[in-house]
């Protein structure tokens, strides 16, 4: 039985046994209170040991970060902060810990539990993170599945560049200190395993498409690369994705989408994960007391929360935001770091000004310039515009992008070769465009973007177990 479990219990003095590791061991001779977690929840359940119950060599080696399984029986709780604890009768150490053990009941800096990335579960921080990560996994996908669409599994391994930025991990089994090589001296990758230049993939939207175009309403959820030297805070090099395609959809359904989905999962989040979003909104909060107050939040990490949930998202086009960024106070007094011109690609600030200044709620952004925008958009009338729309959200910017696809062949065959891509790497997806073309829509909400605003964190390799960024894969 888990530690979630037992502490919802009535005490009558059942017998019960608590697996975990050890956060804290305190007490004189006659008393020892041990305090136990499992990770099922972010409350410990506390041990206590009288008198001579347990030996004194094996309570030496309950130190922090110990494993072990304590039986005794479940009693109401004398302390405050928990309602049973258990009176110990029998301990066995799976596992001790000495004192080099580093996860010592202090607060540590979020670099040094970075170091630490093998053990830094164990905290009340990051075991927090990481139940909220595995509850917006599972309505991810209980979302989808209610709403009928397939999931369906995209490859990892490809030969083509869904976004056109060339900023792809190379896929090989050549022997780099000597590969083949063509008369012209270039890497000759028909001998490689694939017979072809390969890499991890961007993104599973080309071949999303595809399912779409025959099962209606798919979604992928998998792993992305991004070979992008940047050490930023919002960067990683390797995350999930998540990329529902629907047939027959266009921009409207698909706004409607992104929002409806979008709340959803942050609702189940409130709903099934309180304890833990209470726990890093005080930490937050604690956090915040150190800054300046021109530097400090608006909103408490739940009144974010519920300012996504609650408010139903703004919509208007790239020209109309670029309209009210021109008339703004910032802009006006030279206060954005970015210059503000229709055309521009828009930065953080601007998308957070719209938000959390202009509108006060979550905006979608439509119409975007086609020169800012991905070939497989499709295009306006106006031929200056596609029909983008990227979801901003408060304290971060975007946090979704997507588009109604271009669905005319000749068009797209146009737009493919404006931007210098070889017909001949997608010739499977321009195909798709004329035998049985439809209207379709789809979007990308990166998971990490996600799990970053809802737990408030402030560094995107705090919220994946093991990140990859530029210099980092040591786990």
């Amino acid at each position: 039985m888990q530690i979630k479990e037992i502490l919802t219990q009535t005490p009558v003095e059942q017998e019960v046994t608590v697996k975990g590791w050890v956060r804290t061991k305190r007490g004189q001779a006659a008393v020892t209170f041990i305090a136990i977690n499992d990770g099922s929840t972010i409350n410990n359940i506390q041990a206590v040991v009288e008198g001579n119950n347990v030996n004194e060599d094996t309570l030496r080696l309950i130190t922090t970060g110990s494993c072990v399984a304590v039986t005794g029986k479940l009693i109401a709780s004398l302390g405050s902060g928990q309602a049973v604890e258990v009176k110990a009768e029998k301990i066995e150490v799976y596992g001790s810990a000495d004192e080099t053990f580093p996860m010592q009941p202090k607060r540590h800096s979020m670099e040094f539990l970075r170091e630490k990335a093998h053990l830094r579960f164990r905290t009340n921080t990051f075991g927090a993170i990481f139940r909220i990560r595995h509850a917006l996994a599972f309505a991810v996908h209980k979302y989808y599945n209610d709403n009928g669409f397939f999931y369906l599994h995209t490859p990892i391994i490809t030969a083509s560049d869904a976004e056109g930025a060339g900023e792809m991990f190379h896929v090989t089994t050549f022997d780099l200190k000597n590969p083949p090589k063509t008369e012209d001296g270039e890497i000759d990758y028909k001998e490689d395993f694939f017979g072809r230049e390969t890499s991890l993939t961007v993104s599973g939207q080309l071949e999303g498409e595809l399912g779409a175009l025959a099962l209606s309403k798919i979604y992928t959820f998998g792993p992305t690369f991004r070979a992008e030297n940047s050490n930023t805070t919002r960067h990683l090099a390797e995350f999930w994705m998540i990329e529902p395609e629907v047939a027959f959809n266009e921009l409207e359904d698909n706004m409607n989408l992104a929002e409806d989905f979008v709340q959803y999962v942050i609702k189940y989040a409130l709903e099934n994960c309180a304890e833990d979003l209470a726990f890093l909104e005080k930490r937050l909060l604690d956090e915040e007391k150190n800054k300046p107050q021109n530097e400090r939040s608006e909103l408490s990490l739940l009144e974010k929360l519920r300012f996504v949930i609650d408010n139903k998202f703004e919509r208007l086009t790239y020209t109309e935001a670029i309209e009210i960024l021109l008339r703004s106070k910032p802009h006006k007094e030279k206060k954005f770091q970015y210059p503000v011109e229709w055309g521009i690609d828009l930065q953080s600030e601007h998308e957070r000004y719209l938000v959390e200044k202009h509108f006060k709620k979550p905006v979608i952004l439509t119409n975007y310039p086609r020169e800012i925008k991905a070939f497989y958009m499709k295009q306006d009338e106006d031929g200056k515009t596609v029909r983008a729309m990227d979801v901003l959200f408060p304290g971060i910017g975007e946090i979704i992008g997507g588009s109604q696809r271009e669905d005319d062949y000749e068009k797209l065959l146009t737009r493919v070769k404006e931007v210098g891509i070889d017909p001949e790497n997608i010739w499977w997806y321009l195909e798709t465009r004329k035998f049985g073309s439809a209207p379709h829509s789809g979007f990308g909400l990166g998971f990490e973007r996600l799990v970053l605003f809802v737990t408030g964190m402030t560094n995107i390799r705090d919220v994946i177990p093991f990140p990859r960024a530029p210099k980092t894969a040591e786990f």
